[in-house]
């Protein structure tokens, strides 16, 4: 079957589909009947819109969702700064850290596991570019954490969608759309804006994240592939509807907002949502569900063919990040060097695995929970290891990756490493080039001369 075998069962329903819209009532009648927001919404409720575009955003891209909730978002008091001198995520603007844009290729080892923090104090900026109060860029992150957000706590990042990749651990993710049950090759999607609480049921967490600033995720256009394959559209899973009511209880309100943190109390749960229609809202994926395409004749295909989600820029095409995997596959082209060739690209590759063996780096420096950053133009590709192997390898079908899953993190933008990532963290291998490059070997010959 076409799917991960999970070591932990699932714990929710779900609705199906990607891009869809969804509708979810809790209780039976919730939602109004051919009106958004009637005089006397059914049970006293309180009609509220979440829109993720411009209200006059074109029909194909408005992404907005009508809450029926027991009391609206706005009924909290003011937002004072938390924290206001330790956490900054904004990837410039930095009034204590600096950005570093260097040309190296950066691998780091994996970054360590943290049981002290909750998830958002977890959050660890590793590289980005742009700036969230622009709504330009993106952030990539690094996430270690080890206990349960307070019972009385929600978070909400009002920078930017978070495409969330566990590597280690499960997140259980109650949102304002209802529950979510995230495992590594899983991945997991929260939109700019909606408030969630993260607790971990069976213990500390770890993986990686990319924070969005621009526009939202999409599936990648197919083209000559058809109408189906990659990530098909019916596997992504968005939350049922389900509520509490609490309207006693302080509650404190974390919003990450131009890089920085700042909180609100309320005397009401914010997960009171009794019913929802729309389609802006959380979701998952099975990462194992991806059908992968190929070349069955030769060369290597360029690694957009293995793309999850996309976020485009202004010019089709180029995307501000792409989100790619490298699962498990058959490999059969004839007379080819198999795994990726040597290149250098106009695009920032952030790489990351989940588990198992990359095929492009077996000489053992890149391992799960690890990382990798090729910038802008920067040379790369499979080490010396791994090149010598594929040179002399025999040709027949051959599976690559079983039990393995690494994934690219793409952007056109040049892509800034932070003082954490770049020192803090201690996890930089400062071998990279000398491991994988340099031990290759010249193996010109000239032809040689014919005799007169």
């Amino acid at each position: 079957m076409p799917s991960s075998q999970f070591a932990q069962k699932e714990r929710y329903r779900y609705l199906n589909g990607f891009g869809s819209y969804h509708e979810s009532e809790a209780i039976e009648g919730a939602l109004p009947v051919g009106a958004n927001s009637p005089q006397k919404p059914p049970y006293g409720l309180y009609a509220e819109k979440l829109s993720g575009t411009a209200f006059t955003a074109p029909r194909h891209e408005n992404q907005q969702t009508w809450m029926y909730r027991i009391l609206p978002t706005c009924g909290h008091a003011n937002f004072e700064p938390r924290e206001h001198s330790t956490y900054n995520t904004n990837p410039e603007n930095k009034p204590y850290e600096k950005i570093h844009h260097i040309p190296n290729q950066l691998r780091w080892d994996p970054f360590d596991m943290d049981e002290t923090v909750d998830w958002v104090h977890s959050l660890h900026l590793v590289a980005g570019a742009g700036d969230p109060t622009m709504k330009t860029g993106l952030g990539m992150y690094i996430y270690a954490a080890g206990k349960d957000m307070d019972a009385h706590e929600a978070f909400y990042s009002a920078d930017g969608d978070f495409l969330i990749v566990p590597q280690h651990g499960v997140l259980d993710i109650q949102t304002e759309f209802g529950h979510i049950f995230v495992r590594p090759n899983e991945i997991c999607v929260i939109p700019r804006g909606v408030k969630y609480r993260v607790t971990l049921p069976e213990g500390p967490v770890r993986g990686y994240i990319l924070e969005l600033y621009q526009g939202h995720f999409t599936l990648p256009e197919l083209g000559p592939i058809g109408s189906n394959g990659l990530a098909n559209a019916r596997d992504f899973q968005a939350p049922v509807a389900a509520f509490e009511e609490d309207t006693s209880s302080t509650w404190h309100i974390l919003c990450k907002f131009a890089g920085h943190l700042f909180s609100a109390k309320q005397t009401h749960t914010p997960f009171d949502v009794v019913a929802w229609h729309g389609n802006y809202y959380p979701y998952k994926y099975d990462l194992g569900r991806f059908n992968t395409i190929g070349t069955i004749s030769y060369d290597h295909p360029d690694p957009s063919i293995f793309t999850v989600l996309t976020a485009q820029s202004d010019h089709p095409g180029t995307a501000i990040a792409d989100f790619v995997i490298f699962p498990p596959r058959w490999l059969v082209a004839e007379d080819t060097f198999r795994p990726p060739w040597y290149h250098r690209n106009t695009m920032s590759e952030f790489m990351g695995l989940i588990q198992g063996e990359y095929d492009a780096k077996t000489a053992g420096g890149f391992q799960p929970a690890g990382a990798s950053l090729h910038n802008v133009m920067a040379g790369h590709g499979p080490d010396a290891a791994t090149h010598k192997k594929a040179s002399e390898a025999d040709l027949k079908p051959a599976k690559v990756g079983a039990g393995s899953m690494a994934f690219m993190f793409e952007s056109c933008l040049m892509v800034g490493v932070t003082d954490w990532g770049l020192r803090k963290c201690k996890k930089v291998q400062e071998d990279y080039n000398a491991e994988s490059w340099e031990p290759l070997k010249p193996r010109f010959k000239r032809p040689e001369k014919k005799s007169e």
